[in-house]
């Protein structure tokens, strides 16, 4: 399997965004948009399997997070993000697919659903919906905002991890941690977006509006794919049915043992999934 190209991507800001991309450009492309506090290589067998397919698969680092640039103004709001993927959308040309996991789905919905034309060819919500369960965000927050002095050892924030995804086999090499931590120059590894993602005046989050989420629901044109995990703490099924009221084309998969990080707990039937679902035009 070829190694990952590495994109950069200046945006509307002046931020560079930075991406991997599988595939070959000619392809028609998809563009991944991973969860907050993840990066890019969340991606990586997911991006590989539709590459496989015949499609361009470009995994973005967003705002704040992995090797792309942090807002110098801390603007990590919706806004930001959704005029990040048009942005990316329009240097990639050819109306790409969007595939949007929690905070990333929430870009790629906002994104297309105010479009006044479809940017997109097509639009894969990942455990994310207008409506969501605030016990399960809250979870979510609290496992960002907390250990903000780092871990000593690799070790230390494995063991962060088992905690918040007690459902997820723990792996028996916490190296490939190394990859959504950096080392700081006093020696502590932490995690690799920015902070004010989560504490800043524009967090994420900072000013959610369910009722615009609602419009921008209504306002998809393209084929859409909501993937929930049935596990999930964040969407729970009256929250999909919610969702599929507003968007009744929408179609609709539950997969089941994933909790809301889908693609980390069950890659297989959740790739599987969205190829067939991107590909459903070519049989």
């Amino acid at each position: 399997m070829r190694r990952p190209r590495r994109l950069t991507f200046r945006v509307g800001d002046g931020l560079e965004l930075v991406a991997d991309a599988q595939g070959e450009p000619s392809a028609p492309p998809v563009l991944l948009l991973h969860g907050g506090g993840q990066t890019r290589r969340a991606w990586g067998g997911t991006a590989a399997a539709l590459a496989a397919r015949g499609f361009h698969a470009v995994a973005l680092d967003l705002r704040g997070h992995g090797e792309s640039d942090w807002a110098p103004d801390g603007d990590y709001t919706v806004d930001a993000f959704a005029a990040d993927v048009r942005a990316v959308a329009a240097r990639l040309g050819g109306r790409p697919a969007f595939i949007g996991a929690s905070l990333g789905g929430l870009a790629a919905l906002i994104a297309e659903g105010e479009a006044a034309t479809p940017g997109a060819s097509a639009v894969v919500l990942v455990d994310i919906t207008p409506r969501v369960q605030p016990e399960g965000v809250d979870r979510i927050v609290t496992f960002m905002t907390g250990h903000p002095d780092g871990f000593a050892t690799l070790e230390e924030a494995a063991e962060a991890v088992a905690a918040y995804v007690p459902h997820r086999p723990r792996p028996k090499d916490v190296a490939g941690l190394r990859k959504n931590l950096r080392l700081g120059a006093d020696g502590r590894y932490r995690w690799h977006w920015d902070p004010r993602l989560m504490t800043g005046e524009r967090r994420i989050g900072a000013s959610r509006d369910p009722e615009r989420l609602d419009r921008a629901a209504r306002g998809l044109r393209v084929p859409t794919l909501l993937v929930r995990g049935r596990m999930s703490d964040v969407v729970a099924e009256e929250d999909a049915r919610h969702f599929l009221a507003l968007a009744p084309d929408a179609r609709y998969v539950d997969v089941s043992d994933a909790g809301h990080m889908v693609a980390g707990d069950r890659n297989d039937p959740f790739t599987a999934a969205v190829v067939e679902f991107l590909t459903r035009g070519d049989e």
